[in-house]
């Protein structure tokens, strides 16, 4: 498993972890990952330890709802296998999370901007405890993430056939983590 998002530096990019020399010109045209239902891969979602600490994801697709710090990550990652398997695309619209199931799909909003796309989650992730969810290049980069590095977003769930999950009647929150100091 690819642990992403494990830079030392408060925001920014490992300087040879940037699109590299020629990203795609319509980054901004990056359609938004489609949810739909799929079958859950059962390998990336059991239970695991990374940079010691444990975590255990959900085995099924849940109401899920948090704020915090996001990062993203890039070309040192690009063409290596996520946790479920697949390679990964700083190009596609997808996102690492410690918790969410895999394969499942979120809606991100930048707080700072209120920019929002939708996201696959399909590898874990970040490792760091001040941060909440690792984007794609491409997924970062319509949010406006992209210079600065991290930012304040909501993630939120999303169950395929509805908007959102954490705003369904009667379904519970997760905490919000607090902000990072």
């Amino acid at each position: 498993m690819a642990i992403a998002g494990c830079s030392s530096k408060p925001g920014g990019y490992y300087r040879d972890d940037g699109p590299g020399g020629r990203p795609p010109v319509d980054l901004d045209k990056v359609a938004d990952a489609q949810p739909r239902v799929e079958p859950l891969n059962p390998g990336a979602n059991n239970p695991y330890a990374a940079l010691g600490k444990k975590y255990t994801p959900y085995r099924s697709l849940k109401p899920h709802r948090e704020r915090g710090l996001a990062s993203w990550y890039g070309r040192r990652f690009h063409g290596k296998r996520t946790a479920s398997g697949e390679r990964y695309d700083m190009y596609a619209m997808t996102a690492a999370h410690t918790i969410l199931p895999i394969p499942s799909y979120a809606r991100v909003t930048h707080l700072g901007n209120g920019r929002s796309v939708i996201v696959r989650i399909n590898d874990r992730g970040p490792f760091r405890t001040d941060r909440i969810i690792d984007l794609s290049y491409a997924a970062a980069h319509r949010l406006g993430v992209v210079q600065a590095g991290s930012a304040r977003v909501e993630v939120e769930a999303i169950l395929p056939g509805k908007t959102s999950a954490a705003g369904e009647p009667e379904s519970p929150r997760e905490p919000l983590r607090p902000r990072p100091a």
